[in-house]
C-alpha cells in the first residue's frame, strides 16, 4: 500500500516482512491456544468467547483493528506524546499495587469483568517511547554521566514499580534496554560491570554467601600482595589462610570446646559431649571472613601508604569493586529470602538441575513436564490437536507461559525450528529497520522492541527447556494473554508507522 509520502498521515510503504512475521506468529499462536483448550466435544471453541481461543480471537480482532488505526496517525505523535505516555504507564503500574488483583501471588493485573488486563505489557512499550525520545533529544549523548543515570532511571523505575507488584519475570524484561544502550555508545566497562553482577548474584544463591565474600577477599589480597608485596613472609601468610579459611567450622568449633571444657572445669562440657549435645561457638557464620579482612586490609595499607598515587588509584579501583562485588552477593542472599518458597524452589532446581527428579511433584512438575512434552514430539510432532500430554493437561499453564510445549509436542523438530526461524527473520529484519531510519528516535525506539522481543523471546523458551529459571513471561505474539498481544502490537504497529514515513525525518 502507498500512501502519500509528503504527509506525516495515512499509509506509507509498510514494511511486509516485518509485518508478514507478526501476523503469522499471531496466528500461530492462534491456532496452538486452540489446541490446548480442544475439546472433540465442543467443535465451535473458534468462535466461543467462554473459551480462551474465543478470547483470544476477539483479541486478534481488536489488536488489527489497532494496528490499522496506527497506521492512519500522524507519525509525529508517536514522538511528541513519548513521555506523557510513559508517565501514564507509570500510573497504571503504581495502581495496581492499590487497586490491582493478585494472580501467582503477583498483584500485577487490574480486573474488568470476566478480563484481565496487566499494564506493565503497555509499559515495555511506553519505555521503548521514552527512551527513544530522551536519546535523541539535541545535545544528550551517552558519554556524559548525567545522561546516563537518566537513561538508566527510565527502565529502572517501571522495574522498581514491577518489582513492588512482585512480579518478577516482568522486571527482568526491562534489563533489555541495556541492548539499546549499548548501540547507542554506552562504554563497555557497563556492561563489564553488568555481567560482573550477574554472576555475583549467581554466586551468591549458589552459595553462602560468607564463604563466596571469603574467596573474593583472598583473591584481591592475592592481588595486591602478587604486584605490590611480593615477599615470602607475605606468601606464607596467605598459605596459612587458606587451610584455616577451608576448615574455619571445625576449627572455631574445637577452640571454642576446648575453652569451655577449661571455664567449666570440664565436667559440664564432657556431659554434654556424652549426651549429644556439641557445643556450638558463640560466633555466627560471618566471622569466617574476619581473618581474610584483617589480611586484606593490612596489605592494602602497606601498600596505599607507599604515597605512589598511580598504586593508590588501582588499590582504589581494586577496593571499589571488591565493595561491590561483596555487597551484591550479600544482596542476592538477601533477596533470595524474600522470595516465596515456590520462587526459591524455581532457583534452586534452576542452579541445581540434579534437584528436579527429587521434587517432581513440585516445584520441578512444571519443568520436568514441559521438557516430556517438546521432547515426545520428536522430529515432525504427534500432529495438530494430537498432543495427548497437551490434551491431558500435564503442563500448567500450558496456554501462556509453556505454549511452547504444545508447539514441540504437536509439530516437533521441525515445528519448533519454524517458531524459531519466524522470531529470528523478525528480530533481524527489525535491525535492518532500525539502521535505515534518518530519525534517532525512530532508530533508537526500533532496536528497543528488538530488545524487548528477543529477550521475552529467548527467556520463555529456555524456561520451557531448564535454561532459565521459571519466571512467568509469555512467548510474544503466541502465549494468551490479551495484554501480551496489545503491548506487542503496539510496538510492531508504531514501528511500521515510523518506518513507513522514515523519509520525513
Amino acid at each position: 500500500m502507498r500512501g502519500n509520502k509528503n504527509t506525516a498521515t495515512g499509509i506509507g510503504e509498510l514494511d511486509y516482512v516485518v509485518l508478514t512475521c507478526y501476523v503469522a506468529l499471531v496466528m500461530v499462536g492462534w491456532l496452538m491456544i486452540y489446541s490446548t483448550s480442544y475439546s472433540s466435544s465442543a467443535s465451535q471453541q473458534f468462535f466461543d468467547l467462554g473459551s480462551n481461543a474465543g478470547k483470544q480471537l476477539l483479541f486478534i480482532v481488536l489488536c488489527g483493528t489497532m494496528l490499522f488505526f496506527i497506521q492512519m496517525s500522524d507519525w509525529t505523535f508517536w514522538r511528541t506524546l513519548a513521555f506523557p505516555i510513559y508517565l501514564f504507564s507509570l500510573v497504571l503500574l503504581a495502581g495496581t499495587i492499590v487497586f490491582g488483583r493478585e494472580v501467582n501471588g503477583a498483584n500485577a493485573w487490574y480486573q474488568f469483568g470476566g478480563f484481565s488486563f496487566q499494564p506493565s505489557e503497555i509499559a515495555k512499550f511506553s519505555t521503548c517511547l521514552a527512551m527513544a525520545g530522551y536519546l535523541s533529544a539535541t545535545g544528550v549523548t551517552l558519554r556524559d554521566t548525567k545522561t546516563r543515570m537518566y537513561a538508566l532511571g527510565l527502565f529502572l523505575v517501571p522495574i522498581l514499580i514491577i518489582l513492588l507488584q512482585k512480579d518478577t519475570g516482568s522486571a527482568l524484561v526491562f534489563f533489555s534496554f541495556v541492548l539499546v544502550l549499548y548501540r547507542e555508545g554506552l562504554p563497555s566497562g557497563w556492561y563489564a560491570l553488568g555481567f560482573g553482577t550477574a554472576l555475583m548474584v549467581i554466586l551468591g544463591l549458589m552459595f553462602p554467601a560468607a564463604h563466596v565474600a571469603v574467596v573474593l577477599l583472598l583473591l584481591a589480597g592475592l592481588r595486591i600482595v602478587w604486584e605490590y608485596q611480593n615477599s615470602r613472609p607475605w606468601w606464607i601468610v596467605l598459605l596459612l589462610l587458606l587451610p584455616i579459611t577451608i576448615w574455619w567450622q571445625e576449627i572455631s568449633t574445637w577452640v571454642w570446646e576446648t575453652v569451655s571444657r577449661y571455664a567449666a572445669g570440664g565436667a559440664v562440657v564432657e556431659t554434654k559431649l556424652a549426651e549429644g549435645q556439641v557445643a556450638e561457638p558463640p560466633i555466627g557464620p560471618l566471622w569466617i571472613i574476619a581473618l581474610p579482612l584483617l589480611f586484606l586490609v593490612v596489605v592494602f595499607l602497606k601498600s596505599y601508604l607507599r604515597k605512589n598515587s598511580l598504586i593508590q588509584r588501582r588499590l582504589q579501583l581494586i577496593g571499589i569493586v571488591l565493595v561491590l562485588a561483596c555487597g551484591q552477593v550479600f544482596l542476592a542472599e538477601f533477596a533470595y529470602s524474600l522470595m516465596a518458597p515456590h520462587q526459591q524452589q524455581r532457583v534452586r532446581i534452576w542452579l541445581n538441575p540434579a534437584e528436579a527428579a527429587s521434587d517432581a511433584r513440585g516445584s520441578a512438575y512444571n519443568l520436568l513436564h514441559s521438557k516430556m512434552a517438546i521432547g515426545s514430539g520428536g522430529l515432525l510432532g504427534k500432529g495438530p490437536l494430537n498432543g495427548n500430554m497437551t490434551k491431558l493437561r500435564y503442563v500448567p499453564a500450558q496456554s501462556t507461559d509453556f505454549i511452547f510445549c504444545t508447539v514441540g509436542e504437536e509439530h516437533g523438530f521441525v515445528g519448533v525450528l519454524g517458531v524459531v526461524g519466524l522470531f529470528f527473520v523478525l528480530l533481524y529484519r527489525i535491525t535492518q529497520v532500525a539502521e535505515r531510519q534518518r530519525s534517532n528516535f525512530s532508530r533508537i525506539y526500533a532496536y528497543g522492541v528488538a530488545g524487548v522481543i528477543f529477550v521475552h523471546f529467548i527467556i520463555n523458551i529456555g524456561m520451557t527447556m531448564g535454561l532459565f529459571p521459571i519466571i512467568g513471561i509469555p512467548l510474544p505474539f503466541i502465549s494468551y494473554g490479551g495484554s501480551s498481544l496489545i503491548g506487542f502490537t503496539l510496538m510492531i504497529g508504531v514501528l511500521l508507522k515510523l518506518d513507513s514515513h522514515r523519509n520525513l525525518a
